[in-house]
């Protein structure tokens, strides 16, 4: 027969120095509800996001989306697809990628150590103002060329007091010519699209030279179509810029063989400056348009 076991041993006696434990309405009901900040719970924070240029933004009350062109008081200067440039406050009421956004100021990059150079690869000059402008001139064919030339070479042609002007085309050449009337302290450089052996360019460079003093006047040339393809294609993505065939306008064949907007002028504006945007400085360019350039700047400044 098994013995029973052993009765349980009796609890300690409790400790006269110490209250017995009692109930309370906090332990009946757990934690306080209010305690800590309450007021934050559930709350969605809104992060800070600096209007750097390029950003693309959208206003979800009016659907307008934009890249950042420009910040200037207190205001966020937008261009949407089809060119149109649009300002609103800084401040909320932005989605990036489709999530809520506080536009703020772009925050000022310290100025990096050192002697500094320009986009076209010289050193900057510090703390001099512009020149005043020269008789001298360079004129190159289109808009997009002369800024083109101006986001590189600006720094150094404000330095040197030189304008750059466009023509709207070659064919003006002979009769701006005549009417600039170069000669000492008014010399013309001019750049020139496709300007190769046999073309339509060279025959009216040659033309537009024979009513004037050629000896005051530089004509120099690059081999593209267009300024555009004097940006090196990695720049934007692709090994090289497309074959337009002959008869086809060739940013509209470029545009359409890489699949980008090309129905409208306002596309083709756009596409400019997503091309332009890509350009760094002197690197992102072509050696054949960068040497013409340079060799522009040079003739016109030079002390006769």
């Amino acid at each position: 027969m098994t013995a029973a076991p052993p009765p349980p041993a009796p609890p300690p006696p409790a400790d006269p120095r110490r209250p017995a434990h009692r109930a309370t309405p906090a332990d009946r009901y757990g934690a306080d509800v209010l305690a800590g900040d309450w007021r934050a719970r559930g709350r969605v924070v809104v992060p800070e996001v600096p209007a750097e240029r390029d950003l693309v933004v959208e206003l979800p009350d009016s659907g307008f989306v934009g890249a950042v062109v420009g910040v200037e008081v207190g205001n966020v200067h937008l261009e949407d697809r089809q060119g149109r440039v649009r300002a609103f406050p800084l401040g909320a009421g932005f989605l990036v990628d489709g999530a809520p956004v506080i536009l703020t100021p772009p925050v000022a990059k310290p100025a990096p150590a050192g002697r500094q150079r320009t986009a076209s690869g010289s050193f900057a000059v510090e703390q001099q103002r512009a020149r005043v402008a020269r008789g001298s001139r360079i004129w190159v064919e289109g808009r997009h060329d002369a800024e083109l030339v101006e986001q590189v070479w600006g720094d150094d042609l404000r330095v040197e007091g030189v304008v750059v002007e466009y023509l709207e085309g070659v064919d003006h050449l002979a009769e701006r010519l005549r009417e600039f009337a170069p000669g000492p302290g008014r010399r013309v450089g001019v750049l020139v699209d496709h300007l190769v052996t046999g073309s339509k360019e060279e025959r009216l460079a040659h033309e537009a030279l024979r009513g004037v003093d050629a000896r005051h006047v530089l004509v120099v040339g690059h081999p593209y179509i267009d300024v555009w393809a004097a940006v090196k294609p990695q720049r934007l993505g692709i090994d090289a810029w497309p074959s337009v065939p002959r008869g086809v306008d060739w940013k509209t064949g470029v545009l359409r063989a890489l699949g980008w907007p090309h129905a409208t002028q306002a596309d083709t504006a756009a596409a400019w400056r997503r091309i332009r945007g890509a350009v760094r400085n002197y690197a992102d360019l072509d050696p054949a348009l960068l040497g013409r350039v340079e060799q522009l700047i040079d003739f016109v400044t030079a002390e006769e």
